[in-house]
């Protein structure tokens, strides 16, 4: 198997490959935008190996760490240790294992030198090299149900109203960072749209995305930074993420394994929602480092927000916001000014609102004013971990509370009992478990 290094791709790259490879397009941008079908005498070989893979991958998918070995056995393999099985999201099948692969297979891929002010569209299934720093530059993906990896070496693209990347049909396609690069994909002005599709992002993708790699990757935007209107996985790599609106946005899911992603964002840091089926919009998370200062919320979900693992250090008006919210482990610190997090009805289908939390160390700094650290529309859960509370109102909730496991601190004093917040400290009626009963209308 080959991985990319700089100097083997300059020396790859020559002109009659150029040549073969990419057709630009001039004029002003304000003009209809020409597309380059990107062709290679090495297409075939690389159409088949990734084929090889993935089938391989679908048949063996990921529930455990122990599923490392295959097509990809030089690769780095995310480990999954922290993933919960019984959990309020079904981990079944989350993630493939080429999901989890963090270096790209070359045998026959295709290599791309950018030009400033000429769009490259891909049409057929394959992997695709790109260096080049550019300006005024789209990768277009355009390949109906095929799958397609984008390898990132050290790739510097600067537009003014269009993404750098943008997923138009595809069956799922992967962004990779190569090992020991920095790459930076920005736009600067106003995002134009594309017919009647809201083109918002520097990687915008209609379809299912997957971010990984083991090098760096920088995104700055006057919108959103990375949307998916599929669902968005990231499974390593290293990520720098500056955006006037949300950071990553998808709209059935995101899913975190691994990954070093500090976000800056004027609204959301991570934002899941489908405004046309609330059965979806779910944010996961079993690893990887967050750091996240978001103006609004730092976590945004409709249904479900579950971490199972992952250090996260998350600053926001709210740093967790969803339906059903469920902590199982991790490393979680939340410095807030509005909610620490807030369990609200966003979505019918999952039942009463609920913060579950089971396992994992979670501290909570709170501003002073009307502001809680646990506040739930419905029920309010703790059953094992570590809760340490920094505010003026601790708890909040509208049913009922039950606190059978784990240790609670509320400014430095352990409780024993779960109980409503009241002005000037502690106080109020008990916890229980409020009208309706069982686990927030689910079932359980």
């Amino acid at each position: 198997m080959e991985y990319i290094s700089m100097r083997r791709l300059m020396t790859a790259i020559v002109a009659s490959t150029l040549a073969a490879s990419i057709a630009g397009c001039g004029g002003a941008r304000a003009a209809e935008r020409a597309q380059a079908e990107v062709q290679s005498d090495t297409q075939a070989a690389a159409v088949a190996s990734v084929d090889e893979q993935e089938a391989q991958s679908d048949a063996t998918t990921n529930t455990t760490a122990n599923a490392t070995q295959s097509t990809f056995t030089s690769s780095v393999i995310t480990s999954l240790d922290a993933m919960t099985s019984d959990g309020a999201i079904d981990t079944s099948d989350l993630f493939t294992e080429r999901d989890l692969a963090q270096e790209a297979d070359l045998v026959g891929a295709t290599y791309l030198s950018l030009e400033s002010d000429k769009d490259v569209t891909i049409t057929d299934e394959g992997v695709y090299v790109l260096v080049g720093d550019v300006e005024d530059v789209t990768v277009i993906v355009d390949a109906e149900a095929a799958k397609v990896q984008l390898v990132l070496d050290g790739v510097t693209i600067t537009n003014s109203d269009w993404p750098a990347i943008y997923v138009k049909n595809a069956d799922k396609v992967f962004v990779t960072t190569t090992e020991g690069t920095q790459s930076t994909l920005s736009v600067t002005g106003t995002f134009v749209a594309d017919g009647e599709t809201n083109t918002d992002a520097v990687i915008f993708s209609k379809d299912d995305l997957v971010l990984n790699g083991l090098g760096t990757l920088t995104v700055n935007s006057t919108d959103n930074g990375i949307t998916s209107k599929d669902d968005l996985k990231i499974t390593g790599g290293t990520y720098v993420i500056n955006s006037a609106s949300d950071a990553l946005e998808a709209n059935d899911s995101i899913r975190i394994a691994d990954g070093n992603i500090s976000i800056t964002t004027e609204k959301d840091g991570l934002h899941c929602e489908n405004e046309d089926d609330d059965t979806l919009g779910y944010v996961y998370i079993c690893g990887g480092t967050l750091n996240i200062n978001a103006s609004d919320d730092g976590i945004h979900a409709t249904t479900y927000v579950q971490v199972d693992g992952g250090t996260l250090q998350l600053s926001g008006g709210e740093a967790i916001e969803g339906t059903y919210i469920q902590i199982n482990g991790g490393d979680i610190s939340v410095s807030a000014w509005d909610d620490g997090i807030n369990a609200s009805y966003k979505s019918n289908s999952v039942g009463d609102p609920a913060i579950d939390i089971r396992g994992g160390n979670l501290s909570i700094t709170m501003a002073q004013g009307d502001t809680d650290a646990l506040d739930s529309n419905g029920y309010l859960y703790v059953s094992g971990g570590t809760v340490d509370i920094n505010a003026q109102f601790a708890f909040d909730f509208e049913y009922g509370s039950e606190f059978t496991g784990g240790t609670v601190y509320v400014n430095g004093e352990q409780v024993s009992e779960i109980t409503e917040s009241m002005m000037g400290g502690m106080g109020g009626p008990g916890g229980g478990m409020g009208p309706g009963g069982g686990m927030g209308g689910r079932g359980w």
